[in-house]
């Protein structure tokens, strides 16, 4: 099983703690990632764009002049789509982009997320993480001590509203609570840095 460095919030090393080895211990598949985040990105589309065919654009009623005689090609609307003015062909439309993968597909990218970071040596474990009062200089204190100057993303296992405060005012730095956790966030932010009580949250519904 892999051991982590179990820390306090004055960075100091208090133990170890040993992961399972179903979850933290297993080689990442770079496949399924790839997969998770394009379905996660894809979920987040709005799919709002919209655009006109010559049936929607407005006016185009009078046929511009008559069918023969004239010597130029016939045309009934002002609006076709070879006009200016006229409508799009094959515009985008209102759609929804959102899919979802399989159940085993999705828990094996949690997996891989998880077991890269602790390859990585990008995880860091506090025993605990309470603030008495929203204060954003304490949380800074909280990363320094802990020599942490990257991008990280802050996991809890309850929802923390001193810490989620604190923390979310400096760049870089993401506060989740551990039933929001996603594969996306995991390998976007640099460093993890997770509370024991979130690490066993995760064991629980994972192993």
């Amino acid at each position: 099983m892999p051991k982590v460095a179990l820390y306090d919030v004055s960075g100091a090393q208090i133990g170890e703690l040993e992961l399972n080895d179903n979850i933290f211990g297993i080689e990442p598949n770079q496949a399924v990632l790839y997969d998770f985040v394009k379905m996660q990105l894809a979920n987040k589309r709005v799919g709002t764009a919209s655009s006109k065919t010559r049936a929607e654009v407005r006016g185009g009623g009078k046929k511009p002049w008559r069918q023969k005689g004239t010597g130029r090609a016939r045309v009934g609307s002002s609006r076709n789509p070879i006009w200016k003015g006229g409508g799009i062909v094959f515009g985008p439309k209102p759609r929804d982009y959102s899919y979802r993968l399989p159940k085993k597909v999705r828990r094996l990218a949690m997996k891989s997320a998880l077991s890269s970071k602790v390859i990585e040596n990008s995880m860091v474990i506090l025993d605990q993480l309470n603030l008495d009062e929203p204060k954003t200089k304490d949380f800074i204190k909280i990363l320094d001590s802990l020599k942490i100057d990257k991008d990280t993303l802050v996991i809890t296992a309850d929802s923390n509203p001193n810490v989620d405060k604190s923390a979310r005012n400096i760049p870089g730095v993401k506060p989740l609570k551990v039933d929001s956790i996603n594969v996306y966030d995991l390998l976007k932010y640099d460093t993890l840095l997770i509370t024991r009580d979130a690490v066993a949250r995760i064991e629980e519904v994972f192993a």
